[in-house]
Formats: structure tokens, sequence, C-alpha cells
């Protein structure tokens, strides 16, 4: 009778996952190379798809003008010097509403998150007014400030204020208490650990904050500037669109959104610059 025999004890143990390749690795960096590969393939799939839709004529022009409708009004307006206008005219809209508001929320978020009394003092307050839409104040600061740029750039601030100051808070609530210990333990003065501790280990997460609702206070200027503008890439948009430009529309679209990219690159530098400690996707 043929005896069987036992497997060796490391061929009984459960067989061993292969190891994912590099697309599906969770939390791990993949080559520079294919990160590339895939940020201009999913821009050239968009393109193509575009194209063919136009080529085939499934979406009338006035709905969706073909790429080269677009690039010809984007020319037009670039050689005439309104796009330049306008792209100054909101970008200058936008650093000042949004920089008056970090200044703001910055240090506001920071005194709430790091002290309770300055969280109960202030939270009823601005957990009230960040749920109300910041383009519902728009008659109210009209009939307040005119129609000149206060108001636009006071939409602006009203609309990222209390969203960065929220979002700053929880970032120092989730700096480690260890920290704050250990630098107790050491002799630290309450300023000083505010100042060498809290501060630069919430600031990935602020910066992280300023760069998500920089979106939104792009998003308010073009509101701004649909209402009460003479300029501006929102001014434009609804210009076209009385006209029944939708080539100009679209170039008003793709350059705030090239914006955006452009911004969030910034942002990211920054934090590298900043912030050389921080890991991502597993670095």
């Amino acid at each position: 009778m043929r005896t069987i025999q036992p497997l060796p004890l490391d061929e009984r143990a459960a067989p061993r996952m292969l190891r994912p390749t590099v697309f599906w690795r969770i939390r791990e960096d993949i080559p520079l190379s294919l990160a590339w590969l895939l940020s201009a393939g999913s821009l050239v799939l968009l393109l193509l798809a575009w194209l063919l839709v136009t080529a085939l004529g499934i979406v009338p022009p006035l709905f969706l003008p073909s790429p080269a409708a677009v690039l010809g009004a984007f020319g037009r307006l670039l050689g005439e010097g309104l796009l330049l206008n306008d792209v100054v005219a909101s970008m200058l809209r936008v650093l000042a509403g949004f920089g008056l508001a970090a200044l703001v929320s910055i240090p506001l978020g920071l005194l709430m998150g790091a002290f309770a009394s300055f969280h109960n003092l202030f939270n009823p307050t601005i957990g009230t007014l960040r749920y109300m839409p910041a383009s519902a104040f728009v008659p109210l600061l009209i009939l307040w400030l005119g129609i000149d740029e206060a108001p636009k750039i006071a939409l602006i601030f009203i609309g990222t204020l209390f969203f960065n100051t929220i979002m700053v808070a929880d970032a120092v609530k989730f700096v480690p208490r260890s920290l704050i210990d250990v630098a107790y333990t050491l002799g630290t003065s309450r300023p000083r650990v505010l100042r060498e501790v809290i501060w630069p280990a919430a600031m990935p997460a602020v910066l992280d904050a300023l760069r998500v609702n920089m979106a939104a206070s792009w998003n308010l200027v073009i509101i701004a500037e649909l209402v009460a503008a003479t300029s501006g890439l929102g001014y434009r948009i609804l210009r076209a669109q009385r006209f029944l430009r939708t080539e100009e529309i679209f170039v008003g679209l793709i350059v705030i959104g090239l914006i955006g990219l452009l911004i969030d690159l910034l942002f990211f530098a920054l934090q590298r610059r900043l912030c050389p400690w921080v890991q991502r996707g597993g670095e």
C-alpha cells in the first residue's frame, strides 16, 4: 500500500497572495512615467470623445461646438485682449476675497482648535452661517456695497471664511496630544506650543483646506460676475450665452479649469516646500 507523505510545513501553510501589480497597490506611489502617461491618457480620451461626437453630428454645434471652433474662439478672444483682461479681473477678485478670508480664518481656526473656550464662543455662530448659501447674500451685498468690486470680493470672503475656519480648527484638533504633552514636559510655554508644535503639525492639513476652498472661491466669483460685472470670466460666459456663442462659453470653462489645475499644482509645490516631512501615496 502506497504511503502518502505529509506535505512540508511551508507547503501546508496557506498559499501566499501574489503581490498586486503596480497599478493596484494601495497607498503606494507609481512610477513617474506611468503617472504622466495616465494623466495624459485621460485628457486624450476626453478630447477624442469630444472630436468623435462633434464629427458625427450627434449633438448640434449650438450645444456642443467642435474643438476647432473652441480653439478659434480662444485665439480670437486672446488676440483682441478680452480673454487676458477677463482672466486678470477674475484672478484679482479671487486673490483679494480669498486672501482676506485666509487672514481671518487661519488664526481663528487655530484658536478654535486649540482652546475649547474659543470653540464654544465662535462655533455656534460659524456653524450656523456656513449653512447659508453664499449666493443668497448677493442681493444684500449689492444693496449694501453697490455694484463695483466690493460686493464681489465680499461674496468670496463670506463664502470661504466659515469653511476655512472649520477645516483649520479640525486640522488642529487632529494634532496628536502626545506631541503637546511632550512639549509641556520639556518646559515649553503655551505660546511656543502653539507656534512650534501645533502649527507645524497642522500646516499640511491647513494647506489642503485652502486648496479645497480655493475652488469654492472660483465658483463664487463666477456667480458674482454673472450678476453685476463688466469684465471677468463669468461676465464673458454670460455675454456669450446671450449671443448664442457656445464656443466662447467653452473657452471660459476650459480656462477656469486650467487655472484651477495650476492652482492645485502650486499648492502641492508649496506643501512640499513648507512641509517636507509629509508623505503622499506611500512615499
